[in-house]
């Protein structure tokens, strides 16, 4: 049976995989996300996803419960990687308050686009996705932009809001993914664990 393993730590990614049933251990991963030049988001988006998951294969990885002796065994390693772009200008997560506040600025009364590529190791390959999704903000006053900010939420995400969290109120329209948009396209991995032969709707540790 194979093994998979989330090259994440997002407790967002985590509960969307709960959300269809996976069985999966949860680890984390580092890599270089710098975009390069001339790079657009949704290369960076595939690019990092793909680093992703390659790192995932060199993860120290304990004897699975359902093993004995230390084995490994057949381990597929499924990561992901979400940018918020507009204006052709990709935003990460916030650097501060500051930049924070400049970005819901940025998103104020404007259509952006969110990228999330989900990429999966298994079985000597590299399989991945990209989720496009259409994102419109209404107009936000300069109070409720602070507000939001000190709720905590828009810290560590990318393009500085949670579309599954309080900023669902600013969003007038979502063309795509809502799952994609929170950080896991739940269509395309499904797709990837489906190709892996791993089940979903099935239960799994919470």
């Amino acid at each position: 049976m194979t093994r998979l393993i989330l090259a994440s730590t997002s407790p967002r990614r985590a509960e969307l995989l709960r959300q269809i049933g996976v069985a999966f251990e949860q680890r984390g991963i580092d890599v270089d996300e710098t975009p390069r030049q001339g790079e657009v988001a949704a290369e960076t988006a595939l690019r990092l996803a793909n680093a992703k998951a390659r790192a995932g294969l060199a993860i120290p990885l304990p004897a699975s419960p359902a093993r004995g002796g230390g084995e490994r065994g057949d381990v597929a390693i499924l990561a992901a990687d979400t940018l918020v772009s507009i204006g052709g200008e990709a935003l990460g997560k916030p650097r501060d308050r500051e930049d924070g506040l400049a970005m819901l600025r940025r998103l104020s009364g404007r259509r952006h686009e969110v990228y999330t590529a989900v990429a999966m190791a298994w079985d000597g390959e590299i399989k991945a996705f990209l989720s496009v999704s259409h994102v419109d903000f209404r107009p936000l006053a300069d109070d409720e932009m602070l507000a939001y900010w000190q709720t905590g939420e828009p810290a560590d995400k990318a393009g500085g809001y949670a579309i599954q969290g309080h900023a669902a109120a600013f969003i007038t329209r979502l063309e795509g993914s809502f799952s994609g948009v929170m950080g896991l396209p739940l269509f395309e991995t499904a797709e990837l664990l489906r190709q892996a032969g791993l089940s979903i709707w099935s239960p799994c540790p919470r």
